[in-house]
Parts: C-alpha cells; sequence; structure tokens
C-alpha cells in the first residue's frame, strides 16, 4: 500500500515545531519509565523480571519468607554423612521413601466444645491469640479453609485426653524417656548448628548438603510437630520463631523434589494443622507453588530436582535413561491434596491425579510398579521392583490417601490391593527359617535382600488389613506381624541390638547384613514405625518391648556427648560413629517411640495419617466440614 503524502506535512518532521518535539519527547519517556517501573516494583512482576534479569539477579517477591534447598543426598555410606536416606552406594540409588507451634488448646480444638484441661499453661495463652487473628482471617474469606471447623470434624482432640498419657507407670517413665532423648538431641543441634540442616555431633558442628537446593533448617522444620506433641514449649516456639524470621524461600538451589515436599511441606502442614499458626500454613502453600514446574514434562510425570528458583528441573543423573523415580513421584499425593485444601488451588491436586491417570494406563508387569519411569515417554525404563528404597513410600501412599480420603478415595483403594496381591505373589518369600520378608525382583530373577527401608511395610499392611476383602482381613494382620518380627530379628541377631541397612536371606544367612557395605545404621525409624503401628492395631505389649529396646541400643551405642550419630557397623562390638543426627531422627525415629509408650488418642489413626516423614496430616472430611459450614450459614440468616 502506498501512502500519500499530506499537504504542508514534511516527511521527516511531520510538521513539528521544535518546541513540540520536545514536549513529545518528554511524554514518551515518561510512559517508558511508569511501564519498567511498574515492572520491577509491582508485587506481581517476578515472572516478567525473570525475563530481563539473569537467575542470579532475580529476588523474587514472597510473603514474608525465603527458602534454600539441599536436595537429599541419599548416599548409603556412613563415612559419607551427607547421605540420607537414599542412594545405595556406587549407584546412587535414592531411598525414595523416608528418603513449635502453637496448637490451638482451647475448647475449640475438641470436637464436642469440651474443654481441654490437659494442655500446658504456655500453649493455651499461644493458641488463645492465635484463634483470634485465625478466625478474622477466616471470616474476611469464605473460600479459605477453616481451622475451627476442622477443629470440628476431629474425632478425638489432637493431644489426647491427657497428652497422651498412659494409665502405666512404666510405660509412661518410658515416654519420659524418649522426650529427654528429644530434648537432649535438639539442645545440642540448637547450640552446634542452629539454621543449618542437621548436626555433625562428634565435631559440633552443622551439615548443610546438597539435597535442598539452599533450603535450610531441615532439622528445625522436621522438629516442629515432635515438640509440640512432646509439650517442649519452650523448644517449640523457638522452632516456630525461626521459620517466622529465617527460612528463606528464595534460592536458586538445585533440590530433591521428594525431600523437599516430605520435610519441608509436611513438616509446616502439619505444624499448622496442629496449632492453627497461619505463618505455618502461608509458608507450605509457597513452598508448593515452587515445586510446580517440576511437572512441566510430556507426560506430567515430575522430575526428581529442581532449581526452585528458576523452575527448572530435570532428572537425577544416575538414574536410568533419565527417568523419574516411582517412590519420588508417587510419594507427593499427601501433601499436594492438602495443598489444595488450604489454599483452595485445584492445580496441586490435579498434578498429583494426572500422575495416577499415568499408572493406571500403562501396562504393568505381573501386576508390578517398576521403579523407574521415563517422564518423556511414559514408560519403564527398568523392570526393577522394591518395596524398600526407590519404590516403598509410592506404596504406603496409595492406601494413606485412601484413609486419608475419610475412605473415598475408591481408585486408591483399588490401586493399592492390587499392588499388594501383585507383590504377595511375587516377592513375599518364606526363610526356611520360618521368616517372612520382601524379596526384590529384577526382571522376573527374585534378589532376596530386604532393606531396613522395607520394614514399614509391616506397619502400612497392618493399616489396610481393615478395608480389603473381609476374608482376608486375619490373613493382612498376620502377614503384618510377620514382617515386623523378621525386622525385629535383623536387630537382635546384631552386636548392638540395631538393624542393618539391608539384611539377606542366601547362603545359609537369614535377617544378616552379608556384604559390608550394608552393616551401618543411621539413626532409621521404619522397623520402629511397624512396632508403633502394631501396637496400636494388636496392644500385644512385645511391640512395645521391642521398642524399649531400640531406645537402650540407640543410648548405649548412638548417644554421643553432644547429640545422637548413625553406627557404620552394627555388628562391631566398638561403635565407629558416622558424625550425622539426621532430621528424620527428630521427626521420625523419636516421634514413633514417643507415640508407642502413648495413649492411642494422641494423634488418634481415627484422625490422622503421617506422610513418609512422620508428618500427621488430618482425615479430609468433606461430609463434616460442609455440614458445619451449612450450619453456620443456617444460624448467621
Amino acid at each position: 500500500m502506498v501512502f500519500r503524502k499530506l499537504p504542508g506535512v514534511s516527511a521527516s518532521g511531520m510538521g513539528l515545531r521544535l518546541s513540540q518535539k520536545f514536549v513529545f519527547l518528554l511524554f514518551l519517556s515518561g510512559l517508558v519509565t511508569l511501564c519498567f517501573g511498574a515492572l520491577f516494583f509491582l508485587p506481581d512482576s517476578v515472572r516478567l523480571k525473570r525475563i530481563f534479569l539473569s537467575k542470579t539477579e532475580v529476588q523474587p517477591v514472597t510473603v514474608g519468607s525465603g527458602s534454600e534447598n539441599d536436595v537429599r543426598e541419599h548416599l548409603k555410606r556412613p563415612k559419607e554423612p551427607e547421605h540420607t536416606r537414599g542412594m545405595t552406594p556406587g549407584k546412587g540409588e535414592t531411598k525414595s521413601r523416608k528418603p513449635s507451634v502453637s496448637n490451638e488448646a482451647t475448647e475449640e480444638r475438641l470436637a464436642g466444645g469440651k474443654a481441654q484441661e490437659d494442655l500446658t499453661l504456655s500453649r493455651s495463652k499461644a493458641d488463645s491469640l492465635m484463634e483470634r487473628v485465625s478466625d478474622a482471617d477466616h471470616d474476611a474469606n469464605s473460600d479459605t479453609f477453616n481451622f475451627k471447623k476442622f477443629q470440628g470434624c476431629l474425632l478425638k482432640p489432637a493431644l489426647g485426653r491427657d497428652s497422651g498419657s498412659t494409665a502405666d507407670p512404666k510405660t509412661n517413665d518410658r515416654r519420659e524417656k524418649v522426650k529427654e532423648m528429644m530434648k537432649f538431641a535438639w539442645d545440642n543441634y540448637k547450640r552446634y548448628a542452629w539454621g543449618k540442616n542437621e548436626l555433625r555431633p562428634l565435631t559440633k558442628n552443622g551439615h548443610l548438603g546438597n539435597m535442598f537446593g539452599g533450603l535450610r533448617g531441615a532439622s528445625i522444620v522436621d522438629s516442629l510437630d515432635t515438640l509440640y506433641i512432646m509439650g517442649l514449649m519452650d523448644e517449640y516456639n523457638d522452632a516456630k520463631e525461626w521459620v517466622q524470621t529465617s527460612l528463606d524461600l528464595n534460592s536458586n538451589g538445585e533440590a530433591s523434589l521428594f525431600e523437599v515436599n516430605i520435610r519441608y511441606v509436611g513438616g509446616l502442614l502439619s505444624a499448622y494443622y496442629l496449632t492453627g499458626e497461619e505463618l505455618f500454613r502461608n509458608k507450605a502453600v509457597e513452598l508448593g507453588e515452587k515445586l510446580l514446574p517440576a511437572f512441566n514434562t510430556p507426560t506430567g510425570i515430575p522430575r526428581g530436582v529442581i532449581n526452585l528458583g528458576s523452575g527448572t528441573s530435570w532428572s537425577w543423573g544416575w538414574a536410568s535413561a533419565g527417568s523419574s523415580i516411582l517412590a519420588e513421584f508417587g510419594t507427593l499425593h499427601l501433601e499436594f491434596v492438602h495443598l489444595t485444601e488450604l489454599s483452595n488451588n485445584p492445580v496441586f491436586k490435579e498434578k498429583v491425579m494426572s500422575i495416577r491417570k499415568l499408572l493406571n494406563k500403562i501396562e504393568k508387569p505381573h501386576g508390578l510398579y517398576p521403579n523407574f519411569l521415563s517422564p518423556v515417554s511414559g514408560n519403564w525404563v527398568q523392570h526393577h521392583v522394591s518395596i524398600g528404597g526407590l519404590g516403598d513410600s509410592f506404596y504406603e501412599y496409595l492406601i494413606k490417601s485412601y484413609l486419608m480420603s475419610d475412605k473415598t478415595d475408591e481408585e486408591a483403594k483399588k490401586m493399592y490391593y492390587s499392588a499388594l496381591e501383585a507383590i504377595e505373589a511375587n516377592l513375599v518369600q518364606k526363610s526356611p527359617g520360618g521368616l517372612t520378608y520382601m524379596a526384590e525382583w529384577r526382571g522376573g530373577i527374585l534378589d532376596h535382600k530386604m532393606g531396613h527401608l522395607a520394614c514399614f511395610s509391616g506397619g502400612m499392611i497392618g493399616i489396610g488389613a481393615d478395608d480389603g476383602a473381609p476374608e482376608k482381613r486375619q490373613h493382612y494382620l498376620d502377614l503384618a506381624a510377620e514382617i515386623t518380627h523378621t525386622c525385629h530379628e535383623s536387630y537382635t541377631r546384631s552386636t548392638t541390638r540395631l538393624g542393618p541397612e539391608a539384611f539377606r536371606f542366601d547362603s545359609g544367612a537369614e535377617a544378616t547384613a552379608t556384604r559390608l557395605s550394608d552393616r551401618y545404621y543411621i539413626l532409621r525409624p521404619e522397623v520402629i514405625e511397624s512396632y508403633m503401628y502394631m501396637w496400636r492395631l494388636t496392644h500385644d505389649p512385645k511391640y512395645r518391648d521391642w521398642g524399649w529396646e531400640a531406645v537402650e541400643a540407640l543410648e548405649q551405642h548412638c548417644r554421643v556427648e553432644s547429640g545422637f550419630s548413625g553406627i557404620r557397623d552394627v555388628y562391631a562390638l566398638t561403635a565407629s560413629h558416622d558424625n550425622m543426627q539426621q532430621s528424620f531422627f527428630l521427626s521420625e525415629t523419636l516421634k514413633y517411640l514417643y507415640l508407642l509408650f502413648s495413649d492411642d488418642d494422641l494423634l488418634s489413626l481415627e484422625d490422622w495419617v503421617f506422610n513418609t516423614e512422620a508428618h500427621p496430616l488430618p482425615i479430609i472430611r468433606k461430609s463434616c466440614l460442609q455440614d458445619e459450614a451449612t450450619e453456620e450459614k443456617t444460624v448467621s440468616e
């Protein structure tokens, strides 16, 4: 198209005088300044900033929080203390599973509105203030989760009728001993490693590691609920203050999606549900949002490593053909469903449901779920199946998803029992000595090895016994008891009475580590976890006795001058310590021991499920929440 020149208007100057040009340029420069000012100073401009700034320059705007992650290094060998629960020596196999805060202690905490007389004065004062602030926030936005209504849906008070105290003096003494162990471990962490991820008790310094991508304070976030339920309120309040002032979620570190989710997101969620402190909810949701880019793959299966600042993600370098790990992408459901509940944002639940949809669609060899899956093609990469490392918590989260949904998630139930049938048919074995164990499956060939991590399965099968076919209830309870017994045998057959990382059932060995690389113990919780569940399901006193054996062994072999340390050889007469007090020792091992020696109404299984890091999350009773909301609306009208 040809543009005709207008009469009297020059092509170069468009007929403007010099003064008019100056005014026009001044206006244009002001407009540009205004646009860039908005870009860099408005609170919602973080994504736009990333277009113009390098990732080292970006300071994402968040609401009073930040983070530096630490991707959990699952190195198996104790001589490399940065390991935590997952990689097999030389191969880097991730563990795959278990990889303070004021509780609302006033009348509203109880399901019937009864006053809870058993809480300490410090809890009550803190909770009273929290309740007033929390109620005001919830009333302002009816779409947000209402903590007060949630408490009314609990069948029992979270901390029990008498803070979990039992009628048996001996059991109470044992419970107090576990509480003293927690305080000792915490005090030394605070003294020598405050703000770091974990304590090195021999050298009396802190450890950051590289599992959380720059996030710090893993032991603090992991300990919030343990301190709270034990009534260690001064310690809890110190932890809460650190979360409020020092937990920085703004980092460009490279984090394990799995570890950040189970430790940080899980720890913050449980702290919120126990206390009602909005601080914990806000940080949990904010951190959850930072994990979402890991799901940006062709299949929706998240990759295992994510940069929390840039959102870029990739698979572990050691994982076969760039695959994702079953226990890692399968151990997100509980936390992400609760993130949707608390944020009213469906995206979290949608992400984990898309994982389930793909798993239901693809073929399973012999009904089993291999440990490696391509996030690009959606196909299995290797036919290695394990109920221990790499696979474990995937199965745990299936049955717990069903229980957490108030037994409405029929899809999770079907997947769990189908998987359990395949596991029984292909992996469950009986040794010549009569011990039941879970072998590993490698393309049809059985490896007669069971890992310490797989010892959680006794408790898992136990809590699911009531919900399968009625005629199989006793069968499942018997299977759970047999597996728990086998894991106890791995402890009793060692010199220290602590169990090795893995034990075998071949070449004449039974429940014994035959390889030097499997003889260490890093304060793991899985055996004690099954003791706790089996006690609550059967009330057989042997489970409490077995738990006390573990307490005595921990005190004798793992307690050092400035904390607790793992040991390199459970069969050695003289302990060689690995100089690491794992954060999961505070979150899981000591918590499960405390619950074992408490009344069953402390964090009742009728109201709570535990994530794979032992953080309690409530059963979601949608009908109750809706009924209470309707009733409240009717009263107000």
